[in-house]
């Protein structure tokens, strides 16, 4: 294991696989008492353990990134497309063969959850490690174990929990059902808050194992829980009251009955608690900048392409981004670039107006028009010639006049058709501007099938400096959570919760926005929140939107605030580029990304019938 990171690493040749359903396995190498008595070998099945971490920089084929209304991703007959079409179900396979691990991840994540166990069972006959080191290593082993099984829950809901017994207790699959949602959260939150008892405040060495697990991990991925916990799905199940129905082998109701306030308060505390450690802030940029719009760009950018920063509270770094990076340059104009990585339309839509505060785009008409808020300052039509990019201030553009004025995350993510490539060298004289319509420098309906369908590409996680030409693909960290996340989860719990407190939330949401360069207080552009739960319901929903694109969160928002079925169920739009000219490739048009389905049953994935087979008392999701 490269010891620079934990996380950035292949699993080491003690990580613990097995191919049945809770089954570890020491490939006959050593024995439990063996790899437990020496320092070295129990450091290695720890970092097994973290070998289990879910990988999203594989966005391409592992992750939900795809399947939200924030990412459309270019390539055709990926597993991804299952999900989005809704033509999956318990028994479908993907078209490699078999669904990828993150679409069925059920077998690999109990796996792992096993081998937590094990360590959490035999780490104290470590007599090479002292007493505080094997009560740290146990903590982390206890969060995994607890994050492990949230990532079960938040795809399937409620599962079969196992606390600290190992298959070893010749637990009779038949006679095992789910434990109830109130149950499993109540698991998962506790053990994160006593792993977080043990756990540093700050990783002691940071030169040898940054990216471990640290009490502000253990907290902040609570508040997730409880937050996700609060919202209607797990929590009532809204106005269809999802899961009611279901009822476990062992006469349990598995979704609660009925909705209750106090989760919410619970959340706004767990979130609370982890701004209250006070050793985080939001990352901002050490460059001297007036504009606060390019300063809010730089800011937001370097949260991502710095290696570490005071932001990020759990994160993984990869000392090669390539990976990432090939599918996000555009094809043919700057080097090597796939360019698939493409921001919805829709996305482009959200973000604010810098000088207003304002959202341009309110909804959408029957047809894909947006309803556009003409006291935002957006121009929905039209061209304006010499206009400079904050990117870039050396060599100007013939700008969609859709592109003017908004807000720092904006212009450090979204890509647009006709900007010069966002490296240094992009505006030279060799280099054009790069649109993406037919017969345009990164053509559309490309033979190679790599090109780009939306009209953007998104350049958050893109450091401009990443020099394809060079074969120099940069580094970047992927956030698994920030202190931006639980600002907004703070936030949306206190303005659901019974005693309402609108000022604390919009005190955390104008932090996040000011960051991005937008100086309007919320409750000075839209006074209505101060006394509207809904309205301001409205704006925390946004910012989500906006702050947390491609992180992999949008697609559970969706489902745990249960609207899915409006947002994420139909027509999905990009620009119009089987035009063969700049200006008529900026139409509105649905005829090139394929729409999406959302039905009822599609809140939560089905338990695959490869699991049924082997648990043959399990209760199925509703509608599968």
């Amino acid at each position: 294991m490269k010891r620079s990171t934990i996380l950035s690493t292949a699993v080491a040749a003690l990580v613990l696989t097995g191919c049945k359903f809770l089954e570890h396995n020491f490939n006959d190498q050593m024995t439990i008492e063996e790899v437990f008595s020496k320092r070295p070998t129990t450091e290695r099945y720890l970092a097994g353990l973290y070998g289990y971490l879910p990988d999203d920089i594989f966005a391409y084929d592992q992750t939900f990134i795809g399947c939200a209304d924030d990412a459309y991703f270019s390539w055709e007959k990926m597993d991804y497309e299952l999900v989005n079409s809704g033509s999956y179900n318990e028994s479908t396979v993907g078209v490699r063969g078999e669904w990828t691990p993150k679409f069925n991840p059920w077998s690999n994540i109990y796996i792992a959850i096993n081998q937590a166990t094990v360590f959490m069972n035999h780490i104290d006959e470590c007599g090479e490690l002292t007493k505080e080191e094997r009560a740290t290593m146990k903590a982390e082993a206890r969060f995994l174990r607890a994050y492990f099984y949230f990532n079960l829950f938040k795809q399937y809901g409620p599962v079969y929990l196992w606390f600290d017994e190992t298959p070893d207790m010749k637990i009779r699959s038949e006679e095992i059902d789910r434990h109830t949602v109130d149950q499993c959260v109540d698991f998962i939150e506790s053990e994160m808050a006593k792993a977080a008892e043990d756990l540093p405040l700050k990783v002691s060495d940071p030169t040898t194992w940054q990216g471990r697990i640290t009490k502000g991990t253990a907290l902040g991925m609570r508040s997730r829980v409880l937050l996700f916990a609060a919202r209607p799905l797990f929590n009532g199940g809204g106005d269809i009251g999802y899961g009611k129905d279901l009822v476990n082998l062992y006469g349990d109701h598995i979704f609660p009955q009925s909705y209750d306030a106090s989760k919410w308060d619970k959340a706004a505390k767990a979130a609370k608690a982890v701004i209250d450690l006070d050793i985080y802030s939001l990352h901002k940029t050490k460059e001297e900048v007036s504009d606060p719009v390019v300063k809010g760009m730089l800011s937001y950018r370097e949260t991502f392409t710095e290696c570490w920063n005071e932001e990020l509270i759990f994160a993984r770094y990869y000392p090669d981004a390539s990976v990432w990076n090939s599918r996000v340059v555009p094809p043919r104009v700057f080097g090597v670039g796939l360019g698939g990585f493409t921001p919805t339309l829709k996305l482009v839509d959200a973000y604010p107006m810098a000088a207003t505060g304002r959202y341009p785009v309110t909804g959408y008409k029957s047809n894909g028009e947006p309803i556009v808020d003409a006291a935002s300052g957006y121009e929905e039509d039209g061209f304006t010639e010499g206009w400079y990019h904050p990117t870039h201030t050396d060599r100007a553009i013939k700008v969609h006049n859709s592109m003017k004025g908004r807000d720092g995350r904006f212009y450090a993510s979204i890509f647009f058709n006709g900007m010069y490539w966002i490296h240094p060298d992009g505006t030279k004289p060799e280099y054009s501007p790069v649109t993406f319509y037919t017969g345009g420098t990164s053509t559309f309906a490309h033979e190679s099938g790599d090109y780009v369908k939306t009209g953007f590409v998104f350049t958050k996680l893109t450091d401009p400096n990443v020099d394809t030409r060079k074969n120099v693909w940069g580094t970047f960290t992927w956030s698994y959570m920030r202190l931006a996340e639980v600002y907004l989860n703070y936030a949306e719990a206190c303005n659901e919760k019974e005693d309402r407190d609108a000022a604390e939330a919009l005190k955390y949401l104008n932090m996040i926005r000011e960051r991005a360069g937008i100086t309007q207080k919320i409750e000075a552009v839209y006074p209505q929140v101060l006394t509207s739960r809904e309205e301001l319901r409205k704006i925390i929903r946004q910012e989500r939107f906006i702050e947390l694109a491609f992180e992999g969160l949008r697609y559970y928002d969706l489902r745990t605030w249960m609207i899915a079925p409006e947002e994420v169920n139909g027509p999905r739009y990009g620009l119009d580029l089987t035009a063969t000219d700049y200006e008529n490739s900026w139409k509105r048009s649905s005829k090139i990304c394929q729409p999406i389905v959302f039905e009822t049953k599609h809140y939560l994935f089905p338990i695959a019938q490869k699991q049924l087979n082997e648990m043959k008392n399990f209760t199925q999701n509703q509608g599968w």
